[in-house]
């Protein structure tokens, strides 16, 4: 699924225009990126937790030339599933 079937999908469920629900997936994205920006994070209970955690720099490989490479220490989205989202993910159809 992809942005826009996103936004279609949303505007069905909720009655909203799809205009609306276009609005309201810009503004979770904006409110994710500058909370995880910022360093904090942000929990939604039964869906799960973005955060981010911090790589340290290492050396990486080129895997067609065989050289070693400078890989820089960065900071990382992730995003950790809740149990409600995997047992529904899990659950057998019926």
């Amino acid at each position: 699924m992809n942005r826009a079937e996103l936004v279609e999908a949303m505007a069905n469920k909720t009655g909203m225009s799809k205009a609306a629900s276009d609005e309201a997936v810009k503004a979770f994205i904006e409110v994710v990126s500058e909370e995880l920006k910022k360093g904090g994070k942000v929990q939604l209970v039964g869906f799960g937790t973005f955060e981010t955690s911090k790589r340290a720099a290492r050396t990486g490989r080129n895997p067609q030339t065989g050289a070693e490479t400078k890989i820089p220490a960065c900071v990382a989205p992730k995003f950790k599933a809740g149990k409600a989202l995997k047992d529904q993910v899990n659950s057998k159809k019926k």
